[in-house]
Order: structure tokens, then sequence, then C-alpha cells
């Protein structure tokens, strides 16, 4: 059997569709099993054993016609299923130009007629849970065990934390001053310690302008030079993460590395890290609009929400990972 998989478009997505692999490994053990991703994150793909990688680039397959022209390329291979996780309507017309003959996705944006199984998510799911209750669905088949598990080769942990402040959007990111405040207070509790600020490429000059003025025998930047693998192989050898709702955040919770997650307009419910182990998520609770799930503030113009962080519950819970008294 020959199975293809549409992963979804975002960091936080992909790790959080592991444990639908991984039921689906265990469901189909002697199946081939194919995945579609985005070209840029294919170097996550790569830490998922046992699947063939298809990267997509969006600027290489323009549009609906795009998405066909790739879906057909794939039609030679005559796979016998493909699931859909992302819900729109071009990533559905990709399967359904693959040819596979039993195409299974939830019923969003009109798309039912190009599956040939449809169905309804149910409301108030964790991320994790949707995914796995599509297959759930259409095997029929309950899956007990859902683990969220990237494999890294083990690595000796240096005394590093790793620092995210970024997110895809402005409603999750770390406001510049708050940024710089906190980072002064984990220095000068944490002294035998080095912190890693991480970025993409996009997010450097942001990072570069938190990083200014900084101890710089505690502050190393890692902003713009680093491949997802390579942050991987970080996160593996650090000592915890400290990071805001982001891709990272699931990176690291998949990892097993100590994680702290800092919480504003995202809903915790709904894309927390999955694996409650060495988790811990801090939101701050004193707005009547947390949380408004916006991209952007529109009553405050910046996060208020990730202003009013309690700093020192951010240190006590990085003291505990950390083995501090």
């Amino acid at each position: 059997m020959k199975i293809l998989v549409r992963l979804p478009n975002w960091l936080g997505d992909v790790v959080m569709s592991t444990a639908f692999l991984h039921a689906v490994k265990e469901l189909y053990p002697d199946a081939r099993i194919d995945v579609i991703i985005k070209k840029d994150l294919k170097d996550i793909a790569e830490l998922i054993t046992d699947i063939n990688i298809r990267p997509f680039s969006k600027q290489d397959y323009k549009g609906l016609r795009g998405v066909l022209r790739f879906g057909k390329k794939l039609r030679p291979e005559k796979y016998d299923l493909f699931f859909c996780l992302p819900e729109s309507i071009s990533s559905a017309v990709m399967g359904w130009a693959t040819g596979a003959k039993k195409r299974v996705g939830y019923a969003k944006e009109g798309r039912s007629f190009l599956l040939t199984h449809s169905y309804k998510k149910a409301p108030g799911q964790h991320r994790v849970d949707e995914y796995v209750a599509l297959l759930e669905q259409f095997t029929g088949q309950p899956i007990a065990d859902r683990k969220v598990e990237i494999k890294y080769e083990k690595k000796d942990k240096i005394r590093l934390v790793l620092v995210n402040f970024n997110s895809e959007a402005i409603s999750r990111r770390m406001p510049a001053d708050k940024a710089r405040r906190l980072l002064d207070t984990l220095c000068q509790t944490f002294t035998d310690l080095q912190f890693g600020l991480i970025g993409s490429s996009k997010e450097k000059n942001f990072i570069d302008s938190l990083a200014i003025g900084t101890d710089d025998k505690q502050i190393v930047n890692f902003a713009g030079t680093t491949n997802l693998a390579q942050l991987a192989g970080y996160m593996a050898s650090a000592e915890a993460v400290l990071t805001t709702d982001s891709g990272p955040a699931h990176l690291a919770n998949s990892l097993g590395v100590p994680t702290v997650v800092l919480f504003g307009a995202g809903d915790e419910s709904n894309t927390a890290p999955y694996n409650k182990d060495l988790l811990t998520v801090i939101r701050a609770g004193k707005l009547d609009c947390e949380p408004c799930v916006r991209n952007t503030c529109k009553l405050y113009g910046v996060p208020k929400c990730m202003e009013l962080l309690d700093e020192l519950k951010i240190v006590n819970a990085l003291k505990r990972y950390l083995n501090y008294a």
C-alpha cells in the first residue's frame, strides 16, 4: 500500500502532526508513507523516520494551476490513500490531482467533492487530537497512544537556555521593551548560564535589537544563522527552552526538552505543546479579552497580554527545570 499525507504549512502544526504519522505507521505497518511538505520545512520532515519527503514550493507551483501540476506529477505513484491535514481547498485539489484512490479530509471550504471521504471536525479539540480524529473516523479504530515526538540524536547538555521571543503573529510576539527587561532579569538570576536568542532570518533585525547593550558573555545571538535541523540540534543540547506560543515551542516539546511557553493571544487548549511532561504554560490572565486568537491586538496596539506576564513566574518555572534552589 502507498499512502500520501499532505502535511500542514506551519512548523508547529507539522510537529503536532507527528502523532498522526506515528498512528498511520502503527495501523499500516507495511505501507510506504510519503509526505508533501513546504520546501522550507523539509529539514524537520527529515527528522521524522520512515517517511519519504515530497517538498512543495508555492514559488515553483503558483496558484491552483501549480497545485494541479504538482499533484499530477505524483500520479504515476498510484497512491492508495491520501490524507489531507490542511483545511484549504488547494490542498484538496492537490490530492484530487494525484489520482489517489481514497482521499480523506475534513469537510471545509466546500471541498468535500474533491474528497472520497470527508468528515466533520468536532469543536474544542487540541490540534493534535483533530489530526488523529481524522484517522480514527476513516479507519473506525480508536487511537490511544498520541505522542508528539521528533527523534534527534542525544547530545551532551550544555549550560544554555534557548530563548524565542518571536511568533508569526504580532499578538503572540514579545514586545521589545518587555523582552529586554526579561533578558536582564534572567542574566541577573542565572549568572552561570548562557541564553541563546533564536529566530529566522526575517526575525534577525528584531533579535539583533534586543541583544544591543546586553551582557555579551551571557547572550548568544543565533538569529538568522541556523536552519531548522540545526535549531533542533541546539535544542537537544540545551538545558531548557523559553519561548512564546510558536513553532519552536512545539519543536522543543517534541524533543523532550524542558519548555516554558508564554501565551498571549493564542488559545492553549487548542495549540499548546501537547506533551505535558517537562512543560510549563504561563499566561497573564489579567485581561477580559484573553485569549482573543487575533493576529494583531485591536485594543491596545501592542499585545498587552504579553506585557503583563509575570517575570517572577517565568524565573521560577526555569528554576525548577534548572535545579536552582
